[in-house]
């Protein structure tokens, strides 16, 4: 078990630099309290150190956040009275883990003090806050190809559009303004541990006032982080005797308390709603007879269910989630984006049948932008209005159901935390998988030659990557982690593509859905879309219907342009060489995934349990390499009509 962080002590003994040394020898987990609010955590036997000292007599907001979230670091107080016992950990530290690497890094980070000379060329604009870092280096002992990627890699971050400065010092001092090293320069060379001072121009807070920037200290922290890692990496690479393959590897793996607290507490808020069937109307097959008495010519009126929540309440609990106390920036930055998403969804539920419903979906789902509208129109275009899918018949719900149910126990089989149901209910349309389960609308005819495909588009896409993302330790990764819809939607149509179902009726209708995505977004009526539909591109009357519905349901709902937007990003993904079986891990974006991969380098998450059983197809294999060549969608419609 982790090692528990007890009271903070009153000094640091010898008996504690011991305990503290006897636990890394044995390449066990510590995370101690140290005196006046300090914190070692060091995850396991690393080759590195990250130092913050709070100076004793003047305040320093914020600074302490940048070495947070490391695998390995040190913050404690300035004091000189602690001064002695901090050294004497420090050196014991080093002493105890260079021998297993070959030798030590220590990166100390201060906060560069307002009378100080600024980093040349750095402008300081309290209105346009630029970063800009100072690097303090020992003449004769340097690791030379650490500093130049730790510059390199500061050099390119950003901060309000504004990119970093970075100088460097050859200086006897590398430690903060009016605080001794913590170790001698002979001590550092016997124990061949190396000293770097970073100081950090801080633009996260108002030179006057001290008042904190919180955005700017977030993306400084998370900008740091990432170099400080590459750094890290660089330096083990080249001075130590360990090669890491990656230097996300290098990443903390231990979570504290707060982030599972967080992950839960976001999951359950949620789950306390099914958004999608929240927005759906109940009265689709009354509201379309209507429809037709009026001749198609007056709007349909929309009943919805009842909210089982109060979203004003619900905002509440949401926003008391203690997301600032996680220190991992990565992960901290994911559950920021996944609040967001759903704090506007509460808002859209608030708003739904309104007018004000679009503003809130466009800023969830996006709308639709003049090259995705393009391949739509090339497509409604392309193929003919006069082509089908039933020319082999079709199956009731009831079949279609049956089917699932075998494809659900195939998963089960070898996964038997798979605990999905497959529902038959009157008050849907089509198919919806909600919070894992499959729902079949009682009156929804399927065509035979597309059951498969559909197959795989419901379970073998969202069923699987919903008990996938279960499998990890963060619940994020089956509830959804913010704007997952289009990278979902595109690999459940791709997986019907590679299954030999995904026909050209199938893309027309896709294509259908941008299309009245982009007139809704424009002003157009649901009448005019739906005739622009029908008459212009030769939609039958009740397949209009039904995508005019999806897309004016709750006042305007922009999602259904995923389906076709997800398919384009994943052709250039896989056209880039992206690996098809990571993107099954859970319910994620394609703009998620290094910060996925970097969560697997650092052995936060696990392997996936389930793939689609297609994956081992030859003729599926053969089809992903042909993906590669760089088909693009219309490519894909091309070769359906030969």
């Amino acid at each position: 078990m982790a090692q528990a962080a007890k009271s903070s002590p009153r000094s640091i003994t010898n008996r504690f630099v011991k305990t503290v040394c006897a636990r890394l020898a044995e390449n066990k987990r510590v995370r101690r309290n140290l005196p006046e609010g300090g914190r070692l955590h060091i995850d396991r036997q690393l080759p590195f150190l990250c130092v913050y000292r709070r100076p004793p007599r003047r305040r320093d907001p914020g600074t302490e956040r940048l070495i947070l979230g490391e695998a390995s670091y040190l913050r404690a107080t300035g004091s000189k009275r602690l001064k002695p016992g901090l050294s004497k950990l420090v050196e014991n530290v080093a002493r105890t883990l260079s021998p297993e690497f070959g030798a030590f890094l220590i990166i100390e980070v201060w906060a560069a003090q307002p009378n100080q000379r600024n980093v040349t060329g750095y402008n300081n604009n309290p209105l346009r806050p630029q970063p800009a870092f100072r690097l303090y280096l020992s003449k004769t002992h340097t690791p030379v190809s650490t500093v130049e990627t730790l510059t390199k890699s500061l050099k390119q971050m950003k901060i309000l559009k504004r990119s970093a400065r970075v100088e460097v010092v050859y200086s006897r001092r590398r430690s903060p303004p009016g605080m001794s090293p913590l170790l001698l320069a002979r001590q550092a060379k016997a124990l061949n541990c190396f000293i770097i001072g970073l100081e950090v121009q801080p633009v996260y807070r108002h030179p006057d006032t001290g008042e904190l920037y919180p955005m700017v200290l977030q993306t400084l922290h998370r900008g740091l982080s990432r170099a400080l890692k590459r750094a890290f990496f660089e330096f083990t690479r080249v001075q130590t005797t360990h090669r890491p393959r990656n230097y996300q590897v290098l990443g903390r793996r231990a979570m504290v308390k707060a982030v599972w607290q967080v992950d839960q507490q976001l999951a359950a808020i949620s789950n306390s709603y099914d958004f999608l069937l929240q927005v759906t109307p109940v009265n689709v097959q009354s509201a379309w007879r209507e429809f037709k008495r009026s001749r198609c010519q007056r709007a349909p009126v929309f009943h919805y269910r009842p909210l089982p929540l109060d979203p004003a309440l619900t905002k509440r609990d949401l926003f008391a989630i203690h997301i600032e106390r996680i220190e991992d920036p990565t992960l901290a930055y994911l559950f920021r984006q996944k609040r967001s998403e759903i704090d506007r969804q509460l808002t859209m539920l608030l708003d739904r049948d309104t007018s004000k419903f679009l503003y809130g979906s466009l800023q969830v789902y996006g709308g639709v932008d003049d090259n995705l509208f393009q391949l739509a129109t090339s497509l409604l275009e392309t193929i003919s209005p006069r082509s089908r899918d039933g020319a082999g018949g079709y199956v009731d719900a009831k079949t279609f159901a049956n089917r699932a149910r075998d494809e659900v126990k195939y998963y089960r089989e070898i996964y038997p935390d798979v605990s999905a149901t497959v529902q038959i209910r009157d008050d849907i349309t089509g198919l919806m998988v909600s919070q894992g389960n499959l729902l079949v609308s009682s009156r929804t005819q399927i065509p035979v030659s597309r059951i498969e495909a559909l197959l795989q588009h419901e379970v073998g896409t969202h069923i699987l990557t919903y008990f996938n993302g279960r499998a990890q330790p963060f619940q994020q990764l089956y509830t959804g982690l913010a704007g997952y819809e289009a990278l979902q939607e595109g690999l459940a149509v791709l997986s019907e593509y590679l299954v030999g179902g995904l026909s050209r009726p199938r893309m027309r209708l896709l294509a259908g859905r941008v299309l009245a995505v982009r007139r809704l977004t424009e002003g157009a009526s649901f009448v005019d879309t739906f005739e622009e539909l029908s008459h212009h591109y030769g939609f039958a009357q009740r397949t209009a219907y039904i995508i005019t519905m999806r897309v004016y349901r709750g006042g305007g709902l922009t999602k259904d342009a995923a389906y076709l937007k997800g398919l384009v990003t994943l052709l250039d993904y896989l056209k880039r060489g992206g690996a098809l079986e990571a993107l099954y891990i859970g319910k994620i974006t394609a703009n998620d995934l290094p910060l996925i991969r970097e969560l697997q380098w650092r052995q936060v998450l696990g392997p996936i349990p389930l793939k689609p059983r297609y994956l081992d197809d030859p003729q599926v294999v053969k089809k992903i390499a042909q993906l590669r060549n760089g088909l693009t969608v219309l490519d894909l419609v091309k070769r359906r009509k030969k």
